[in-house]
């Protein structure tokens, strides 16, 4: 069976105050001399200064940097945004504007111009382009040396008579170099030997 689709009231409510708010920017700036398209023009401007100030503030944030300019720009077509909405409650005559609210309508656009390329064209603090310092790589660790190595006792003999061939031949006893070379053996055995045969 098939589910009907229903209206999400979150959503509702928010097209509805949305359409409230474009026509009292409208009503606003009709009333204070801007008359067609142009009446139109502004509820767009100041909505679409709001998002894109909403939206550069959620990526500042999210990217850990401040949202300080972000903010300026979203209070300031909050606050006209705002504004409209009330000035249209009956607390202004929209048939005698005042001059100043003339004055604010007819700067607005220079205003949201401003404001929108500084929220789209200003970058993001820069990155750290300088290299970073190469460490070096450590050294290889050598293997541990066993305290005690044990030798064999046939290879202890073997290594006596290796030791006193050596010492025949040239009168002086075997060091543990020479006597690695002769047996074939790793240095820590060679050391382990030459220690018993002294």
């Amino acid at each position: 069976m098939r589910s009907t689709p229903r209206p999400d009231a979150v959503l509702v409510q928010a097209v509805i105050a949305g359409a409230l708010s474009f026509a009292h920017l409208h009503d606003l700036a009709e009333a204070a001399g801007q008359t067609g398209w142009k009446a139109w023009a502004y509820p767009v401007s100041v909505d679409l200064l709001l998002v894109a100030a909403w939206h550069r503030l959620r990526s500042l944030r999210a990217e850990g940097e401040s949202a300080r300019s972000a903010w300026v720009w979203f209070i300031i077509a909050l606050a006209a945004s705002l504004g409209a909405n009330i000035a249209t409650a009956g607390l202004l005559d929209l048939n005698d504007v005042p001059d100043w609210l003339r004055v604010l309508v007819a700067g607005w656009p220079a205003l949201a111009f401003l404001g929108g390329t500084l929220l789209v064209h200003t970058p993001t603090a820069p990155q750290d382009t300088e290299p970073a310092a190469v460490e070096p790589e450590p050294e290889p660790e050598s293997e541990p040396v066993p305290t005690a190595v044990t030798v064999p006792p046939a290879l202890i003999a073997h290594a006596r008579k290796v030791a006193d061939d050596h010492r025949a031949r040239t009168g002086t006893p075997i060091d543990a170099d020479t006597l690695r070379a002769r047996l074939g053996v790793p240095p820590p055995m060679a050391d382990a030997i030459a220690a018993q045969l002294t």
